[in-house]
């Protein structure tokens, strides 16, 4: 249907003209651009690239900037750390070189924030690990309930915990000036907790004197119980599974997403499924069966 719109996220092959030009052919409506990754000098290229293209074939082909948001992740971990159910492992807010025993966290307010029994989640919840103490100072003391390979820089999702970090980190608020600088139309905020993250952005856009939208990007459960009061302050939502899928149970991810869709079908807001489309295009060939059907439904 006409009303389905296409993403394409930027990479590093993708950032040549005729490239571009032939997705835009293809059908694509929306360049997005990984603010997490890359520099100022590569983002603001392809912003323009597209609005190039656009002149040229007349054509009205958008920019996604998205924000990393506050990204939890551990430090540097020797190679060939493995941790095992059972083990105790603990975390430090104090640089260190990461062990199987001890690794540092890159969240300062984490062990204030973290209480015994909540679950830490490590490389997208392949690692998990139960809380047993926090010193609410510096150290979290926790029990491994399922091990594996300790990777180092992973991903740390903590979907039992409240956590006081702002939506806008430092760096998204500079990356968003950079982005509204190259005028994109789009702008991803990530980890979205409340209806409140938005307006906190909405501000930032509108001070600035900028038409960008936003895109409320859902990933922490926190987001769905507020799902209503979200899609009425944004104006489009993207369901971000990979996150969501490890936050909550990933059996109740389409479920969550269908009726996330519904909701943003009713009050006429766009909504975005988003990760692990097209994963196994990166490195076969032809995408997987499910994932054909998959784009097929969103």
């Amino acid at each position: 249907s006409n009303n389905t719109k296409i993403v394409a996220t930027m990479g590093p092959a993708s950032w040549h003209k005729e490239v571009m030009k032939d997705m835009i052919n293809a059908g694509v409506n929306v360049f997005r651009v990984n603010f997490s990754h890359g520099d100022y000098e590569t983002h603001r290229r392809t912003i323009r690239l597209v609005k190039e293209l656009n002149e040229e074939f007349n054509c009205k082909t958008a920019v996604l900037a998205d924000l990393q948001g506050p990204k939890l992740r551990i430090g540097d971990v020797e190679d060939g750390a493995i941790i095992n159910e059972g083990d105790v492992l603990t975390f430090t807010t104090n640089k260190v070189r990461g062990t199987a025993k001890l690794v540092y966290m890159n969240y300062q307010q984490f062990p204030q924030d973290v209480n015994a029994g909540e679950r830490i989640l490590l490389d997208d919840g392949k690692l998990m690990c139960e809380v047993l103490e926090t010193n609410k100072k510096d150290t979290v003391v926790t029990k491994v309930i399922q091990g594996g390979p300790l990777k180092s820089k992973k991903g740390v999702n903590l979907p039992n915990t409240k956590v006081s970090l702002p939506c806008l980190t430092k760096k998204d608020l500079e990356d968003v000036v950079v982005a509204m600088e190259e005028g994109v139309e789009w702008i991803g905020l990530s980890f979205v907790r409340d209806a409140a993250d938005v307006q906190e952005l909405r501000k930032v856009i509108n001070d600035f004197g900028s038409f960008a939208k936003i895109v409320s990007k859902i990933e922490k459960p926190e987001a769905v119980v507020d799902i209503d009061n979200i899609i009425d302050a944004t104006d489009a939502i993207m369901v971000a599974r990979g996150d969501l899928g490890v936050e909550i149970p990933y059996s109740s991810v389409p479920m969550v997403q269908k009726m996330i869709v519904a909701k943003c079908h009713l009050k006429a807001k766009p909504c975005i499924i988003a990760t692990q489309m097209m994963e196994s295009m990166i490195d076969s060939q032809s995408p997987t069966r499910a994932e054909v059907n998959d784009v097929a439904n969103s």
